[in-house]
């Protein structure tokens, strides 16, 4: 099984139009893009799914369970707040590496604390859309 899904949470839908000087000008389409490629070139399919409701990514967290090789997932604001998605990854097999594309360390107190980080496989931060294809060497690599 060679698929990877690609998964977004809020906001994420709007990069390349807010807040340039965090997050570039790069769109949401630009990312998967390149990431698609960059599987595609190690010989894995990659599906992507973005979403601005909570409930909307645990479906997707839990449908995703041993359909893919792993999970690249940038839960953007929801990292600083959600249990909730915290076990949906706790309850999968599948491996999930969160993804920043700002360094959250360097910014607001509040985004200094991931609820998630501890029930991933990794985390990876601070790259911008580099952040994403580190998260695709680190699967072909497991």
């Amino acid at each position: 099984m060679n698929r990877l899904l690609l998964l977004n949470g809020p906001n994420i839908n709007l990069l390349g139009k807010r807040e340039k000087e965090v997050y570039g000008e790069f769109t949401l389409q630009d990312i998967e893009t390149e990431v698609a490629e960059l599987a595609e070139n190690h010989r894995y399919d990659l599906d992507c799914f973005q979403s601005n409701h909570e409930g909307e990514l645990i479906d997707r967290l839990h449908q995703a369970n041993g359909k893919y090789s792993g999970i690249i997932f940038n839960p953007a604001a929801y990292t600083h707040t959600s249990i909730a998605l915290r076990d949906a990854i706790m309850a999968i097999e599948t491996p999930v590496i969160e993804v920043h594309i700002s360094n959250v360390h360097k910014r607001e107190t509040f985004r200094h604390q991931s609820m998630l980080a501890s029930a991933c496989y990794g985390q990876i931060v601070g790259f911008g859309m580099k952040s994403y294809r580190l998260a695709v060497l680190a699967f072909m690599e497991k």
